[in-house]
Formats: structure tokens, C-alpha cells, sequence
């Protein structure tokens, strides 16, 4: 972490103000319930940081899709509580955030209470990454600090623009977000082995073609899995009972091609779960590749291939996840995924394997197989994620090199 700003860096914060761009933008129901409290309580450590330093913070946030406008559904004001009681501060709402309104409570704040500002997506200018609009932001700050590394590859003008403003850095949980991926992708212990899951090769492509050149074992699963088994001439995987996407083929023999060449040895499926329809408790066998039915769906991966997934795992040191095995959301063709979780689980346990592991589908499948806690680290961000394992950089987390 010696090349990002961290908190040590900002010095001296006694009685200053300081901006905290969270992630609070959790599930709610539709009483306005938050049904999800992990983003708030992650982000409960870096307000308590600042706090013991003296700092008056002032948190902001993005929530939902308002596109622009005022919108009560959108409101973080239903988020105040949840974050009044995890951090066990009172928690003042201001119904904006930037103007007279901020400028006044700011002005008014006690020691021992948070600010926290309206949606920062009421207004155009925070997607759009505007630079005037970021000073307005945050001229009511003496320091910036982010810990929402979940929006870190969105330029906005909250996680970009704010963070050129003022004396900077990155709370705890956007540092332990990128030591964690830094650990389990760019430095990482070896052997390392990718797990990669999800319905088309397509919408994985980047991924796919960056973890070829990087890890040591790739296996891919899920839907995507058809498309690969396809170019290896396995003809009874078709599109009436498969995701196969014949249009991805050559796309598909040039990922193999790129994984040889690295040495990267990629791990399929040898055997598959068929059902008679998509619905939980559908009608299903195992099958052989040679044996696939016509019609029905494939849902999931057999016994044989969890098996060879176990066995390539306990061979590695480092794994990275990211998509289920199979259909996870439906029993029980979430099998293979909590076969493989909990094999994972138990070398992290062991201290034989660093476990990384993100994305929306991938930590529900981790809390749904009961081992999400067990794992050495589970981010809490989803297209930021993604876009760190493909190799790209992300804005929110460039603007804090040092």
C-alpha cells in the first residue's frame, strides 16, 4: 500500500472537516428497510478513524438510479438510521448536498455526530465527473478521504474531481480492498487459480482474456463453460439445451490458444446436470459430454468435475473468484457451487490457501453455501471488481497513488 495516500498521510485532523465518499447504497425493501447492512458496517471503521483523530465527518453517498433528479425513493435519508446505529454516533441528515443547507449544518456540528448528505446522484453533474460542481461539494471540507471502492471505476465527480480538490486518501475499506485484489491478482502467492462463472462467454471476455496471462489454473464454469466445450468438438451441447454462443466460437479458440501460450491451464467441465426445464427442483440427471440431451438445460456441473476442481484447488495458494458454478438461485443446482465454496473454506481455514472472492452473484452464492465469513476476503464491490480482474484502472483508486 506504500504507492496510495492513506489516512497517516492526511497529518494533523484535529477539529477539521472531513468528506468521507462512502458506498451506502444498500438493498432497501419497499417500506424503506434496509435489508442489507454490509456496505454501512464496513465503512463504519474509517468514520470511528477519523472521529479518534478529532475530524468532523461529513459522509457522502450515491443511492440508487435517480438520473438527476430529487426523488424521496432515492433518498439517503432512509439510510441515516442504519448508519446512526452501526456507528453508534448520532447521525445528522442534511436534504442536500451541496449549498447553504450543508454549509449551515457543517457550521452547526457537534464533536461527537456525522453528517451525512443527501444522494449525490439528484444532480447530473456527479455522473458526469464536473469539476465545478466537485469543488461546490466539497468546499466545505478541509480534507477528502474515499472508501467507496465499490465506484472506484466510475470517473464521477465525487471520486475523481473531490479527490483532486483537497488533501487526499483512502479509507480503511478502500485500502483493504485494494491490498486484498493487489494480494490475489497482481502479487500473489503461487500456484493461483481463477474460478470464473457466468451465462456468456461474451459478457467475460476482457476477464477471460486478462486471466489467461495471468493465473496459473483458470477454471470457467457456468454457461460460458458450453461455449468453450463446444470448440473442443463436444457436439451434443447445442443451442436447444445449452447457453452455447456459436457466434463466441472463434472468440473462444483464441482464449485457448492465449492460455497455452501462458502456460495456463484451463479447467472444464467433464460432466454436466441436466433438467427437464429451468425451475428449482426440475426433474435432473447427471450426464457425460457425450450424452447431453437434446432440449432441457444444462443448470450445473457433476460430481466428477467438482472433484477435479477440489483437487486442482488444493494444489494452488491463492485463489480469485468471480461467478457461480452453476445455477445457484435454484436448489439444487447450486450444488457444485457449494461443494467448491466449501472446499475453498476449509484450505483458507487451514491456512493453506488466500481466498479472494466478488461480485454480486458470487458473495450471494458464498452467504448462501454458509462460508462467505471463512474466506480471507470477500469485496464488496461488483463491476469494480470485475474491472480490476481485467486489467483495467480505475480512476477512483489512480487518483490516490501518491
Amino acid at each position: 500500500m506504500q504507492e496510495y495516500k492513506t489516512i497517516e498521510d492526511l497529518g494533523d485532523l484535529n477539529g477539521k472537516v472531513v468528506m468521507l465518499r462512502a458506498d451506502l447504497n444498500v438493498p432497501m425493501n419497499e417500506n424503506f428497510e434496509v435489508t442489507n447492512t454490509a456496505r454501512i458496517d464496513r465503512t463504519v471503521p474509517t468514520i470511528k478513524k477519523l472521529m479518534n483523530k478529532g475530524a468532523k465527518v461529513v459522509v457522502i453517498s450515491h443511492f440508487g438510479r435517480p438520473e438527476g433528479k430529487s426523488d424521496m425513493k432515492n433518498s439517503l435519508k432512509h439510510v441515516a438510521p442504519e448508519l446512526e446505529k452501526a456507528l453508534g454516533k448520532k447521525v445528522i441528515f442534511v436534504e442536500d448536498c451541496i449549498g447553504e443547507k450543508v454549509e449551515k449544518a457543517v457550521k452547526n456540528m457537534k464533536a461527537d455526530e456525522v453528517l451525512l448528505l443527501e444522494n449525490l446522484r439528484f444532480y447530473d453533474e456527479e455522473k458526469k465527473g464536473d469539476e465545478a460542481w466537485a469543488k461546490e461539494l466539497v468546499k466545505v471540507a478541509d480534507a477528502y478521504v474515499s472508501d467507496a471502492f465499490s465506484t472506484a471505476h466510475r470517473a464521477h465527480a465525487s471520486m475523481v474531481a473531490a479527490a483532486k480538490e483537497l488533501p487526499s486518501a483512502m479509507g480503511l475499506l478502500m485500502a483493504e480492498e485494494v491490498n486484498a485484489l493487489t494480494s490475489g491478482l497482481n502479487n500473489p502467492e503461487r500456484p493461483l487459480m481463477a474460478i470464473v462463472g457466468g451465462s456468456k462467454v461474451s459478457t467475460k471476455l476482457d476477464l477471460l482474456n486478462n486471466l489467461v496471462k495471468k493465473v496459473n489454473k483458470l477454471v470457467i464454469s457456468g454457461g460460458m463453460a458450453h461455449t468453450f466445450l463446444k470448440v473442443l468438438g463436444y457436439d451434443k451441447i447445442n443451442e436447444s439445451n445449452s447457453l452455447v454462443q456459436m457466434d463466441m466460437l472463434d472468440t473462444a479458440k483464441e482464449i485457448l490458444r492465449t492460455a497455452k501460450e501462458n502456460k495456463c491451464e484451463i479447467i472444464l467441465p467433464c460432466d454436466l446436470v441436466w433438467a427437464k426445464e429451468f425451475a428449482a427442483n426440475a426433474e435432473h440427471k447427471t450426464v457425460d459430454l457425450d450424452n447431453i440431451p437434446d432440449g432441457g438445460t444444462l443448470l450445473d456441473v457433476g460430481e466428477k468435475t467438482i472433484k477435479n476442481i477440489c483437487e486442482k484447488m488444493a494444489e494452488c495458494k491463492t485463489l480469485v473468484w468471480n461467478g457461480p458454478l452453476g445455477a445457484f438461485e435454484l436448489k439444487p443446482f447450486d450444488a457444485a457451487t457449494n461443494a467448491v465454496a466449501k472446499k475453498a473454506a476449509e484450505l483458507t481455514t487451514a491456512g493453506k490457501l488466500t481466498s479472494v472472492a466478488g461480485g454480486g452473484d458470487t458473495v450471494s452464492a458464498l452467504e448462501s453455501a454458509g462460508v462467505a465469513d471463512k474466506f480471507t476476503y470477500i469485496s464488496t464491490a461488483g463491476g469494480a471488481f470485475l474491472e480490476w480482474m481485467e486489467g483495467k484502472v480505475l480512476p477512483g483508486v489512480a487518483i490516490m497513488k501518491k
